[in-house]
């Protein structure tokens, strides 16, 4: 638990302060570490020009199957192609391996979690994510965790510090309005055959920007398949 803070001086509360793993300790000046997402269009409007590494991001749907992998994948491929592993955790639809492979993405640094025990698989998917989060050789880990408690994101968080990786938390839109602790929050849509991508949040830059992110293959009908289809 992090140490409380003391309002007694403004030593004693400085003191405190840098005893917090959870307080970014920014300078004037100076950028978040980040990882390049290579959707330009993205990268562009985010301080320092990438995902935020040692952290979380949201990336809030409007629905499931919009395209989502698409602004992940470039970071992915890029990852396991210089050694590093990715995984996805709870995904609701399996990623498609052959589309995937074709993308460039080296299937045998990539892990699929599939909590099988549907009574458990919130804490299952949870528990999986936080130690893949906290192992240097996951450069990623993507996990769609729709009803995640602020404590477990907390935990998440946590993970990604100690490790400095970046964690890619898929949510449903609606939970737009809770609290959070994420250093980064995006809203995706799909617009016609376009992805839409809309900042709520951001740590240390500008929220409230609306933009079209760059589709440089058309990834969406591809990417993944229905467990359905797949069992």
């Amino acid at each position: 638990m992090a140490p409380a803070l003391s309002t007694s001086s403004p030593l004693s509360l400085e003191a405190s302060l840098a005893a917090r793993s959870d307080v970014w300790r920014g300078v004037h000046g100076a950028r978040p570490p980040t990882e390049a997402s290579g959707i330009a269009s993205l990268d562009t409007r985010l301080p320092g020009g990438g995902w935020p590494l040692g952290a979380l991001s949201e990336l809030l749907l409007e629905a499931s199957g919009i395209g989502e992998l698409q602004l992940a994948l470039p970071l992915l491929v890029r990852l396991t192609q210089a050694g590093r592993h990715v995984a996805f955790v709870a995904a609701p639809q399996l990623p498609y391996a052959p589309a995937l492979a074709r993308a460039g993405l080296v299937l045998t640094r990539t892990l699929v979690v599939d909590p099988q025990t549907s009574d458990e698989a919130a804490n299952e998917a949870i528990g999986a994510a936080e130690q893949l989060l906290r192992t240097p050789a996951y450069g990623a880990v993507l996990a769609w965790m729709p009803n995640l408690r602020e404590a477990d994101a907390r935990r998440l968080q946590l993970a990604a510090e100690s490790s400095g990786n970046i964690g890619l938390i898929y949510r449903p839109a609606r939970v737009a309005g809770s609290a959070n602790i994420a250093a980064l929050r995006l809203k995706l849509a799909r617009r016609e055959t376009r992805l839409e991508i809309e900042i709520l949040k951001v740590r240390g830059g500008r929220s409230g920007a609306r933009f079209f992110a760059d589709e440089p293959a058309p990834l969406r009908a591809v990417i993944s398949v229905d467990r359905r289809d797949a069992a």
